[in-house]
């Protein structure tokens, strides 16, 4: 049989009030008495009930994690990463409710009795008048990914225009100038910044800037796939193709060994984030690493610090570095 507040309460000599308050660290409840009541709940291996401390507090215990969308440009490993950052640093303190913004029809169900606070995994402009929401809700709120213009919200992000800038010069440090993109969803942010990276390396060092070598994507394999078919096609095919994320890279990887290249002896490919299996692709994938898990996790941080009234919700945003991995999918021009 479960342990509940009331044995708690019975060994305390306390009411079971003040144990949930002293719980869940109540500024009402002096040291002593918290630190007795914690010792109790710890000696009898006491997991909280969450219904019934929503029904004490008033609170719902509930802490949202939502993702722009949960089947179109959210790979398998991005989420993951997410919801590990996040989940471990919440640990049992909530329920970690995760849901795809693209599902909800309206946003009646997103209420400050349903969620007490919300973390928004962002990718696209169009997440904006979810996260208006959340504002007009008073719902504490982290955008992750993304940096929100004209709200009074804090963003964690990576900052992806320098990682791509970085990737790209490591190309032309390799003796290319025949350099092709990838691109993601038009109507995700990170496509637009990380291409501006493109463009900032290319101009960087007087490389002519190419419409033929710049085709759209969709974050997705078979567009990575496509995409490099109609690369290779090209009179003068480039020698290096950068995908603006690892999943598009397998595609292209795919298609370029199909048609007869090696990798990266003919031509070289790159791509961004690295997922879980970059690193055991053959090639092993160049790659950008994107903090995805870490920004996951200090968004976290900060969204419990704002429940627990340690730091008061404001505009801020916070860049976290990118990191070039060179493989093995990266090397010089054929001569």
């Amino acid at each position: 049989m479960s342990v509940t507040i009331k044995d708690i309460a019975k060994l305390a000599g306390v009411s079971h009030t003040t144990v949930s308050r002293a719980l869940n660290d109540s500024p009402l409840i002096n040291v002593k008495t918290k630190t007795k009541i914690k010792e109790i709940a710890k000696s009898l291996d006491y997991s909280p009930n969450f219904s019934a401390r929503s029904l004490v507090l008033d609170r719902s215990f509930n802490l949202g994690l939502f993702f722009s969308t949960m089947n179109e440009g959210t790979s398998p490993g991005f989420m993951y990463e997410t919801i590990r950052g996040a989940n471990d640093v919440i640990q049992e303190q909530y329920n970690l409710v995760v849901r795809g913004i693209d599902g909800f029809a309206d946003y009646k169900a997103v209420t400050k009795k349903n969620y007490d606070g919300v973390l928004v995994m962002s990718q696209s402009d169009e997440d904006d008048g979810f996260i208006r929401h959340l504002v007009a809700q008073e719902i504490p709120v982290v955008v992750l990914n993304r940096e929100v213009e004209g709200m009074e919200v804090a963003n964690m992000v990576s900052d992806d225009r320098q990682g791509s800038y970085r990737m790209v010069e490591h190309l032309i440090e390799c003796g290319h100038q025949k350099i092709a993109i990838i691109e993601g969803r038009a109507d995700f942010r990170s496509t637009s910044v990380r291409k501006q990276g493109y463009l900032d390396a290319l101009q960087a060092y007087d490389i002519p800037v190419k419409k033929q070598y710049q085709v759209q994507g969709n974050y997705d394999l078979a567009s990575g796939y496509s995409c490099m078919l109609k690369l290779l096609r090209l009179e003068e095919a480039p020698t290096a193709v950068f995908c603006m994320n690892d999943d598009m890279a397998v595609g292209a990887l795919r298609a370029a060994l199909e048609k007869g290249f090696q990798v990266p002896d003919q031509i070289s490919v790159a791509g961004f984030d690295d997922n879980l299996f970059s690193g055991y692709l053959t090639p092993a994938l160049t790659t950008v690493k994107r903090p995805i898990e870490q920004i996951s996790r200090r968004g976290a941080e900060l969204l419990l610090a704002m429940l627990n009234k340690q730091l008061e919700p404001q505009k801020s945003a916070m860049y976290l570095s990118t990191t070039v991995m060179l493989r093995e999918s990266v090397g010089p021009p054929r001569a």
